[in-house]
């Protein structure tokens, strides 16, 4: 028998610059904007996740071309820009944490295990941008450490659309996360 579950939302790299620089990222904005507040009302603990680099480029290896890509991108990615904070439509409340992450994974380097853990989360409920990136690199860590996944495929894209459908209906249920939408997500949760 499995116990009830007791999820947090996790709303990954929606920051103002990727909404600006990446069209592709705005696509989950209005699921996101039924889901925070539903989330919200039924107590889930919600966590906001953003990249952000140093600006000195000392978290970021020569072995590591993507985040080169990324730093070299200068203010898009790097810590204390405007460009990563949250979108202002869906900023995080004073009570909810962001992460601030330096990897593709939400937990790579970060306190995100730690604040799921002291808030008894046993179950994830996963948003954001981009599918084949940080949604991926996240769910398979999440699973790893023995979380249970749902992931609200309208509240994720990729600028790869087959990219999204890949992993949405192959790779993510065979891995054994539920793959769900915002309004069957809600529906579900409120019964």
């Amino acid at each position: 028998m499995i116990a009830p579950a007791n999820p947090a939302l996790i709303v990954g790299d929606m920051q103002k610059g990727i909404l600006a620089s990446y069209p592709f990222a705005r696509q989950p904005v209005p699921a996101l904007l039924s889901l925070l507040p539903a989330a919200r009302a039924d107590g889930l603990l919600v966590i906001f996740v953003r990249t952000h680099l140093r600006p000195t480029g000392a978290d970021v290896s020569a072995n590591n071309p993507l985040f080169q890509r990324f730093h070299q991108a200068g203010n898009l990615f790097h810590e204390g820009a405007e460009a990563t904070e949250i979108a202002a439509e869906l900023e995080a409340r004073a009570d909810e944490a962001v992460v601030g992450k330096r990897r593709t994974s939400a937990f790579a380097g970060t306190d995100l295990d730690l604040l799921l853990r002291a808030g008894h989360v046993d179950s994830l409920v996963l948003t954001g941008v981009a599918t084949g990136a940080m949604v991926a690199a996240t769910l398979v860590d999440a699973l790893d450490l023995d979380y249970r996944v749902t992931v609200v495929s309208n509240a994720c894209a990729d600028a790869e659309p087959d990219v999204h459908d890949f992993f949405m209906e192959r790779v993510f249920p065979a891995r054994g996360a539920r793959v769900t939408t915002s309004q069957a997500w809600i529906e579900d949760h409120r019964l």
